[in-house]
């Protein structure tokens, strides 16, 4: 069954090294908190292949295409050097890679605009993963709105991180309210919002016309699943939100079960779908034809 991975990170071969090193050089403090995070049996809680190492990987568990998410940096420059990372990524394989560009409203609205521009002629098929919250950045900023009305003129969907309000407390967590995104995405409606991680729980609410007309031009995806929600959620949410709403992403490099797993991959939460009592067609639409579809691969 074909697989697209919807929600993959990857970082320049400098960062692997030492990751820790790197974001205190970098003044990334934030990023550094959450991905340099270890256990309390000392293993980390992911790791930094290279793109190659990343491509082996996927070759070994039938990943057909990783979608590339940039990260939601402090610094603007941060934000532009992994987006010119990944053009030379998707340059080198454009049949394995689709990218993300990632920015912060920081810039300002003359810098923000260039680069959208710049990654749609460049080949990007989104923008994210971004958080306003932990970019400091109001969800009513002049900026940040400009950003996504021109997402939505280019056809760009807007990838947001969101974090479940009961969720687990964790170093560099950031609050998210739920709200937020319904403000976000009404004013915006030729502009597409994949919120990330099943919406931090707002798939479920659905169930509610008022914030299901709000979230008419929202997609989920399923990123670090296995982390924050119970394996019922498959079944859960795709009896909640139409099946064409949500689509398959892991979160990699991040280890999903690190009660058993040591190194990132795809075979554990695979099998947890499996497990799920979907339908042939809801896993083909889940695992590549809904990415496949909104993000034109």
């Amino acid at each position: 069954m074909r697989i697209i991975d919807a929600h993959v990170h990857l970082y320049p071969p400098e960062v692997g090294p030492d990751p820790a090193g790197w974001a205190v050089a970098q003044g990334e403090p934030h990023w550094a908190e959450l991905c340099t995070r270890r256990r309390r049996d000392g293993r980390p809680v992911q790791t930094f292949p290279t793109a190659e190492q990343l491509l082996r990987q996927m070759d070994g568990e039938q990943v057909e295409k990783a979608v590339l998410l940039g990260w939601y940096w402090e610094k603007p420059a941060t934000c532009a050097w992994q987006n010119r990372f990944f053009a030379d990524c998707r340059k080198a394989h454009p049949d394995r890679f689709a990218i993300f560009a990632t920015f912060h409203p920081a810039a300002g609205a003359a810098a923000v605009r260039d680069e959208i521009r710049w990654a749609r002629d460049a080949g990007f098929c989104g923008l994210g993963e971004l958080s306003p919250h932990s970019q400091h950045c109001p969800v009513d900023d002049p900026v940040l709105a400009m950003a996504l009305e021109l997402a939505g003129e280019f056809g760009l969907p807007v990838n947001l991180h969101v974090s479940d309000p009961q969720g687990k407390k964790y170093p560099g967590r950031a609050e998210t309210p739920l709200d937020d995104f319904r403000r976000l995405a009404r004013p915006f409606r030729r502009t597409t919002f994949i919120l990330a991680h099943w919406g931090g729980g707002l798939a479920l609410l659905e169930t509610n016309p008022d914030v299901r007309n709000d979230l008419a031009n929202v997609v989920y995806d399923t990123a670090a699943s296995p982390l924050v929600c119970d394996a019922q959620i498959w079944r859960k949410a795709l009896d909640v939100v139409p099946m064409e709403k949500v689509m398959f992403g892991s979160d990699y490099p991040l280890v999903l079960y690190p009660k058993t797993e040591s190194e990132p991959g795809w075979r554990g939460v695979l099998a947890e779908i499996d497990r799920a009592g979907l339908s042939a067609a809801e896993k083909t639409q889940l695992l590549a034809g809904n990415a496949a579809r909104l993000l034109g691969l």
